[in-house]
């Protein structure tokens, strides 16, 4: 096999390439049907919790009216929401699976037409045939640093979404906390009082001006526009200078055309790579970001 794998390079980074497609499809379709599963889990327990529920609360709650109709009004939304997310997901696997609405022969997807542990058995035969792939076949240097490239990529963008799903939890959480702790004071300072529109403006404006001075006090909102605006007009700068053959630009002549914008990348690199440093500082607790220095307004 040795043998046959240095023979025929071309055709052995093909097979790397078309089993590493196959592994990272393999990948996305398991993480899918394991979102899947849980939210069927989920919204079956719920159902089931639910229908138990209702039973309970209109056994314990049957003198008590007004509590039954609240408590029963609840479990009731909760099972329907319920039912319609396991109604939902069983129509979707149906249509998809057995291409109820296609008039012709369509390809079923695998996430559809295999389970779970059939696909989780094919994923590790891939990786386990790639790797011996990669054990036994030397690609060219170039073609390494290439494929290196690609993967990196793939990387940056996996990374980057995950960041970005994290920040989006960690932010509604925290306007979930400071809204929060903001109306309980305001809640907490109410007296019993005659009220009229000049009072209740007045608690209006009280927990509107808080809200608002603790999303700019966490999300630093001055302190972000500032540092785009800087890093967007060094940019320009750069782009201006190059163009005009000024600056840092101006030893090269027209037929040194690549080793410029190969100054104005590294340039225009070193300002975007400063600009995520203070996105990341400003991101940072209190207590551990070093000084920033915006301008005074």
């Amino acid at each position: 096999m040795a043998s046959s794998t240095q023979g025929t390079p071309l055709a052995v980074s093909e097979r790397i390439r078309s089993l590493q497609v196959s592994v990272r499809q393999d990948e996305r379709d398991l993480v899918w049907k394991r979102r899947r599963a849980r939210w069927c889990g989920t919204a079956l327990t719920l159902a089931a919790m639910s229908s138990t529920g209702l039973v309970a609360w209109s056994a314990v709650q049957a003198g008590h009216h007004k509590a039954l109709v609240t408590g029963n009004a609840v479990l009731v939304t909760v099972l329907v929401f319920s039912v319609l997310t396991l109604l939902v997901a069983s129509v979707d696997h149906l249509v998809k699976a057995h291409n109820f609405l296609e008039l012709g022969p369509a390809m079923v997807p695998d996430r559809y037409d295999h389970s779970r542990t059939e696909m989780q058995e094919r994923l590790d035969t891939n990786r386990e045939a790639l790797r011996l792939l990669n054990a036994l076949s030397q690609a060219p240097l170039r073609e390494r640093r290439g494929l290196y490239r690609e993967d990196v990529a793939e990387v940056i963008v996996q990374y980057q979404t995950e960041s970005r799903k994290y920040r989006r939890v960690h932010n509604s959480l925290q306007n979930l906390v400071m809204i929060g702790s903001t109306a309980m004071t305001t809640i907490a300072a109410l007296e019993a009082k005659d009220w009229n529109w000049q009072n209740i403006t007045v608690v209006c404006l009280a927990f509107s001006v808080t809200v608002a001075t603790a999303f700019s006090g966490y999300y630093k909102y001055r302190e972000r526009s500032y540092f785009l605006r800087q890093t967007a007009d060094a940019i320009e700068e750069e782009t201006n200078a190059l163009a005009l053959g000024v600056g840092e630009y101006r030893h090269f002549t027209q037929d040194q055309g690549d080793e410029a914008l190969a100054v104005f990348t590294q340039r225009v690199e070193a300002l975007r790579n400063e600009q995520r440093r203070r996105e990341q500082q400003l991101d940072q607790p209190a207590d551990q970001t070093s000084p920033l220095s915006p301008p005074s307004a």
